[in-house]
């Protein structure tokens, strides 16, 4: 089973590639793993990507998309893959449409893992930690049983500047103006499926492995 896996942060996406990666025993496959293992290796379009990366500029699609094709072309990918990050664009997806086809392969499903937005910020902006012991806490998951107080050492509480809630909601709009696209054109191809994320974690990867156990 050939499968793209999207959802925006805090919609659950790691939880549910480890799953997936886990029953069907199929390759997790990221941008920033393939990255650092054909750069480990010194492939030439490992090397290249490399000089981008230190340079701290994006590394361009002809270097990804063919990173990409040498991961996919790989024994472990034979039986499938789970592809994470990428792709991130249209152009890229057309690529991988391509580079599939001269692999003789094809993609079965893109499973959108869909979380609400409100719901998405309540996840990510309840999250403090005690400036003394590090103790993490969330206001809604797991609180404190005094508000702003380490239950550890009566610390107190602070939030991160990645976690306020105006960082977070910037970092959402982004990402949903970024994958909107991509959705419209795995949805037009017929290959996009949504799955509710607000569920309950082991509700959510059952519903996941209901469609996948179709593929076998």
């Amino acid at each position: 089973m050939n499968i793209v896996l999207m959802g925006l942060p805090g919609a659950g996406k790691g939880t549910q590639a480890e799953r997936i990666i886990e029953k069907y025993n199929i390759p997790h496959i990221s941008t920033g793993d393939m990255f650092r293992a054909a750069i480990k290796d010194g492939t030439e379009l490992g090397m290249k990507a490399k000089s981008y990366m230190d340079q701290g500029d994006l590394v361009p699609d002809e270097v990804t998309i063919g990173i990409v094709r040498e991961r996919l072309s790989k024994n472990d990918c034979q039986e499938g893959f789970l592809l994470d990050g990428f792709p991130r664009t249209v152009a890229q997806a057309d690529a991988l449409d391509a580079l599939l086809k001269d692999l003789g392969k094809e993609l079965d499903y893109v499973l959108n893992i869909k979380v609400e937005k409100e719901e998405l910020m309540t996840r990510l902006t309840g999250r403090w930690i005690c400036k003394t012991c590090g103790a993490t806490y969330h206001t809604v998951f797991n609180p404190p049983a005094v508000e702003g107080t380490c239950d550890k050492d009566g610390g107190e509480l602070y939030q991160r500047e990645d976690d306020k809630p105006e960082t977070v909601q910037n970092r959402l709009d982004v990402n949903m103006k970024q994958t909107q696209p991509l959705l419209d054109f795995y949805s037009q191809k017929g290959v996009l499926r949504d799955i509710d994320g607000q569920q309950d974690i082991n509700k959510v990867f059952a519903d996941v492995d209901e469609l996948l156990g179709g593929l076998r």
